[in-house]
């Protein structure tokens, strides 16, 4: 057995976090008891804490150290490793979209192709959109070509479909992803229009790595959230919604985040105000707040409301 090979088989061995007699662990690996303990050294300078206690009965084991050492996985353990920060970049763990979406970049890149594949299947069977998801369903394999063609400066075309149904393909500069409500956007310097623009995510498809590396320009707004947002306010909305809710103004703010205004009217009682193109947020927003509502308009809210109402129902 090579040394790279017997290192993984003991690491292997060694992260079942059982005790392992020294003798036992040098018959395992077909070695001598100097050379395994040449591999633990070894170990030790990755970064695992491997623990040894000597006498004819020593042996060794592997407990958790101050930093986080390289993992070995098995096949299945990685794809639900991947399913997992797939699911948080989705926005279903608040606040660790982007370190997810970092850490999916990371284990992806290191998966063969027949992972991948396990992960797309898995994605198909698990990513059917529903009133109550955190927002449209983002394909895991360009949400990663986008992350890495952001973190390495790398010049970037993919297809691009506009709220009309138009399909253009793009030549971009990506800057970075930006993650908001339930939504992921691109922002990026279009090569085309020669200006800033950001994209929707879930409207992207065909993403191409080009090779070309760019110097980062500056960004106008300097905060890739703040240009998001300053993009939303120049979109005219479909909807304005008012809802006069009996809930502490935090409470409420929680739970629609950037994406509406709260106004207090007593300790429990507020009205929120939203500029949406689709109902299903600020349905989701009322149905987390559990509160009684009023809806002051539009009247489509009111009908959506009581379609979600007669749903569940009649499912009671």
């Amino acid at each position: 057995m090579s040394t790279s090979a017997r290192m993984l088989s003991l690491l292997s061995l060694l992260q079942t976090h059982r005790y392992w007699p020294g003798d036992e662990l040098a018959e395992r690996l077909e070695v001598s008891g100097r050379t395994l303990r040449r591999d633990i050294e070894r170990l030790r300078e990755l970064g695992y804490v491997v623990d040894a206690s000597r006498g004819v009965a020593g042996g060794y084991q592997l407990r958790a150290g101050g930093q986080l050492p390289p993992l070995l996985l098995e096949d299945d353990e990685a794809v639900a490793i991947a399913a997992g920060l797939r699911t948080a970049a989705a926005g279903s763990v608040g606040g660790l979209e982007e370190t997810s979406v970092q850490a999916l970049t990371k284990v992806l890149a290191l998966m063969p192709p027949r992972l991948r594949r396990r992960m797309d299947a898995l994605a198909s069977q698990t990513d059917a959109p529903t009133p109550w998801s955190r927002g449209p369903t983002v394909d895991a394999g360009v949400l990663t070509a986008l992350a890495q063609a952001c973190r390495d400066d790398e010049a970037l075309t993919f297809e691009h479909t506009t709220r009309d149904g138009e399909t253009t393909r793009r030549r971009v500069e990506p800057h970075r992803l930006v993650s908001l409500g339930r939504r992921w956007y691109l922002v990026a310097w279009d090569r085309d229009r020669q200006d800033w623009r950001s994209f929707r995510v879930d409207r992207v498809s065909a993403p191409g790595l080009t090779g070309q590396r760019f110097r980062p320009r500056e960004l106008p707004e300097g905060d890739a959230v703040a240009f998001v947002e300053a993009g939303f306010r120049r979109i005219p909305q479909r909807h304005a919604v008012r809802v006069r809710v009996a809930a502490p103004a935090q409470r409420v703010r929680d739970a629609v985040w950037r994406h509406g205004e709260v106004t207090p009217l007593s300790d429990d009682a507020c009205v929120l105000t939203m500029n949406v193109d689709s109902l299903e947020w600020p349905v989701m927003v009322l149905a987390q707040v559990g509160a009684p509502f009023e809806v002051e308009s539009p009247d489509e809210l009111r009908q959506a409301c009581a379609a979600v109402a007669a749903t569940f129902a009649a499912a009671g």
